[in-house]
């Protein structure tokens, strides 16, 4: 295959391994670093930071709640379908080229989000920032994958990545409060646009390019029934507390959803160059790994749908006010989630995930009886369970998912560890928001969102509970048996030795 030009003064590392700290300096590695972090700050923040603007939205642009929770699932959503491809377009491409290319279309579509004239539209433009966003999360813990080689150093590079990631999700409502407040809604968009602007220059002055060592085919066929698979299901769920659960078009959706996924999986298995490797799955870190971010991720995304619709709707307060009480929630998981780096690469990822499968559920038992509060103290007190919880089980999850494999293997792995998380907060929205939707519906029959619905919580004690019991099962001596055996999968085996040529045989004798 034809090697891709470069511009002048651009590191290109190839072959073998695929990794570049060797070439770089301490320096320049923890540059590369922030560039990252910084990015997918914004991408991961604008999956909640459009929560507590809602009540916004719904009056300027008369929306109703199926509307709502569309408005936040259409990013997670086309995040979720295009992750794998975004990851294997930086293996084929070069992964600085494809980072840049996604901040390029992300603050385009931040700053068409905020014109949107209607729901629709705004929708529409928040499709075109998922595609953008797409390109970035995989592909930058690819990118730091590759540049941190040393297992410990790679660890805490991670476990900050994830820290970041885990810690936008929980500012989001906080910024968006202010904004909101303070401006508009639409401001909320407007803050990727400069932060965009800046990590796009300082990309193309400092991350080094790399490519996989072998370019990977697209896989056309996969891609549309990722899409199908992720689309369909969060269609029916949001869509059911109007159809109805036991409707025709749920009940078709629910089909298309599970004959999309079993197609999905046997055409993978098919391909020499998968989408979806599905081999990853034989490693039970992995496979756990995928499970606990889907059950971590829902549970964030739920729980801030509904308490910013609780604190402004029920409570009446403010947007502003709404972030700010919310507060507690980020700053814990701002303390937690350096806490939880540190601990993934002294003790592993099993006391963090533990940790996070104690506090979750305990938030989620006091949310239960959030209708039966006249006091704020349980509810705050429950948002700084959340926020352990939560700081907790990101490092983890995200150093679970890539260690163990080959360098080669990052932009893959990475892409179905940000697949996880976006699939868990496109899940979260929908499910949390049907379920308390079900409960209650106004005059005109359309299905309204009541936040102090017990079942929602209940939900969420269950994700936490489940993050316990795969915490301990997916890091033990077997489970590492099968990461060995799984990462051996994608290895290549040295050629055997050529055989020697026979010696010529010894010449006659002369008479």
């Amino acid at each position: 295959m034809a090697s891709t030009p470069q511009p002048p003064g651009v590191d290109v590392v190839r072959g073998a391994g695929d990794a570049v700290s060797g070439g770089l300096a301490a320096g320049r590695r923890r540059v590369v670093l922030a560039i990252c972090c910084t990015s997918v700050f914004v991408v991961a923040m604008d999956a909640t930071i459009l929560n507590v603007g809602l009540p916004s939205i719904r009056s300027d642009l008369h929306a109703a709640d199926s509307g709502l929770q569309w408005a936040v699932d259409a990013y997670s959503l086309v995040m979720a379908s295009l992750l794998l491809f975004s990851g294997s377009m930086g293996d084929r491409f070069g992964r600085r080229r494809v980072f840049r290319t996604g901040l390029t279309l992300f603050s385009i579509g931040s700053l068409l989000c905020s014109l949107a004239p209607g729901l629709g539209w705004l929708t529409a433009f928040r499709m075109v920032q998922a595609v953008g966003g797409s390109m970035l999360n995989p592909v930058a813990l690819a990118i730091i994958t590759n540049t941190f080689t040393d297992h410990r150093e790679r660890a805490r590079a991670i476990g900050l990545w994830g820290g970041i990631v885990g810690l936008s999700l929980a500012l989001g409502p906080v910024v968006g409060g202010l904004l909101v407040d303070t401006i508009g809604w639409r401001s909320i968009f407007w803050l990727n646009v400069p932060v965009g602007a800046l990590a796009l220059i300082l990309a193309g002055r400092y991350l080094p390019e790399s490519l996989a060592p072998r370019a990977r085919r697209f896989d056309p066929a996969g891609q549309v029934l990722v899409a199908v698979t992720f689309g369909t299901v969060t269609y029916a769920i949001i869509e059911a507390p109007e159809a109805g659960w036991a409707s025709p078009p749920t009940v078709a959706m629910f089909i298309a959803s599970a004959l999309a996924l079993a197609g999905l999986v046997a055409w993978e298995k098919r391909r020499p160059d998968a989408l979806l490797d599905v081999r990853f799955f034989r490693s039970a870190p992995f496979s756990g790994a995928t499970a606990i971010a889907i059950c971590a991720y829902a549970a964030m995304a739920g729980f801030l749908f509904l308490n910013t619709l609780y604190l402004q709707a029920v409570r009446g307060y403010s947007a502003m006010d709404a972030g700010l009480l919310t507060l507690p929630m980020a700053a814990v998981a701002t303390l937690t989630s350096p806490i939880s780096g540190r601990l993934v690469a002294s003790h592993g990822p099993r006391p963090a995930l533990i940790i996070a499968g104690i506090a979750i559920p305990a938030s989620g038992v006091i949310l239960s009886f959030l209708s039966s509060y006249e006091s704020l103290a349980p509810v705050i007190c429950a948002y700084v369970l959340f926020g352990v919880g939560f700081g907790m089980v990101s490092a983890p999850t995200t150093n679970i998912a890539v260690s163990g494999m080959p360098l080669a293997q990052a932009g893959v792995a990475g892409a179905i560890a940000g697949t996880s998380r976006q699939i868990g907060i496109a899940l979260g929205v929908a499910v949390f928001g049907s379920v308390a939707a079900h409960r209650v519906t106004d005059g005109s029959g359309t299905a309204a969102i009541d936040p102090t619905s017990a079942p929602p919580w209940w939900i969420m004690t269950g994700c936490g509970l489940t993050i316990a019991a795969l915490g301990v099962l997916t890091t033990g001596r077997w489970a590492r048996e099968t990461a060995a055996r799984t990462a051996a999968l994608f290895t290549p085996r040295p050629a055997p030795p050529e055989p020697e040529a026979p010696s010529p045989p010894p010449p006659a004798p002369s008479r």
